[in-house]
Formats: structure tokens, sequence, C-alpha cells
């Protein structure tokens, strides 16, 4: 008799503060209960940089906003590998706080940070082809690629995370009670 494969869940991070990731640890013992339920992939839980290399995963849990070509990139890639995808924060969900450069000028940002700004001795702007083409604006992920599922929430609390997770891996749609939904 051979055992049921475990469901694969992989994350991944795009512009942001990392406060997502930290709710997903913020779990704490109760990631012993999802370990008999689920196999982690590329995680802070794990030493995997590349997913893919072991197959797709079945759930891919995504924050962070789409500020530059290398977050395009990596989210491409991310939802390639991904048979269900979750936008997990509001930087993932809307934008969040790092979209709240879209009301200004890109040029206008940079020369201020880079020509302007004191302690920087009035340096150029860099252009290395090492760091990533910065975008016009900060796009939630849902603007780039397909979401199945959003987990709002700044950052979404472990609580949150456990009740979406359990749901969903109970293959009931993940439903959060007001309370578990708040903007700190």
């Amino acid at each position: 008799m051979t055992a049921a494969r475990k469901v694969r869940i992989a994350t991944a991070s795009l512009a942001g503060c990392f406060g997502c990731h930290m709710s997903l640890l913020d779990i704490d013992e109760r990631l012993l209960d999802l370990l008999r339920l689920v196999e982690f992939d590329r995680t802070p839980l794990t030493d995997i940089k590349t997913l893919g290399t072991r197959g797709p995963c079945d759930i891919g849990l995504i924050e962070g906003g789409v500020c530059n070509a290398e977050n395009v990139h990596v989210l491409r890639e991310f939802r390639a590998h991904c048979k269900i995808l979750v936008a997990m924060g509001a930087c993932a969900v809307n934008g969040g706080l790092p979209a709240q450069r879209n009301h200004l000028d890109l040029r206008d940002i940079l020369s201020e940070v880079y020509h302007t700004e004191a302690g920087l001795a009035h340096g150029g702007i860099p252009n290395d082809p090492e760091l990533p083409l910065p975008l016009n604006e900060v796009h939630p992920i849902h603007e780039v690629v397909k979401v199945d599922y959003f987990l709002p929430g700044c950052p979404p609390s472990a609580d949150a995370i456990w009740k979406f997770l359990t749901d969903l891996l109970a293959g009931r749609t993940p439903h959060l009670p007001h309370g578990l939904i708040h903007y700190d």
C-alpha cells in the first residue's frame, strides 16, 4: 500500500516587507500538524532555492507587489509551477505600501533619491545590468498573472493563514470570518 502524496506548498516574495512569511511562521506548533498534510517546497522553512525542480507545486503562496522587471519574471515562473496561486497580503492583493509611489513620476523619484538627497554625494542613478529595471508603477499580482485566491491582510494573521490553508486542504472554499481579517 502506498501512502497518498502530500500536497506540495511553495512560497515566494516580491516587493514588500516579508511580513506575510513571518505570519506563516507564526502558526507555530501548528506547523507540525500541517506537515502531516503537506510537503514544503520553496519556503523559509526549507533550503530549496529553485521552484519546479521537484515537479509542480499544488499551492503557491506569494506576497509582495510587482515593482520591477525581476518581480515580473519571478511571478510568471512561480505561476507556471503552481496549480493554485494565492495572493497573500495587501501588497500582493492591491500593491500595498509599495504602491504609494504610484502617484509620483518614477523619473522624479530616482532624481530625488540619487541626485539631491543628502549623503549620496550626488551620484548618478544606478545603471547596471545586475539591477532590475523598475516599473513605472507597482502592480498587484493579479494584473500580471491569474490568481486563484486572495488572502487579505497586512499581514494576514497566523490564524487567518491557518484557517485559509486548512479550508483549502479539506477541499472547502476558504472563508475567513470578519475577525480574522485585519490591517495592522
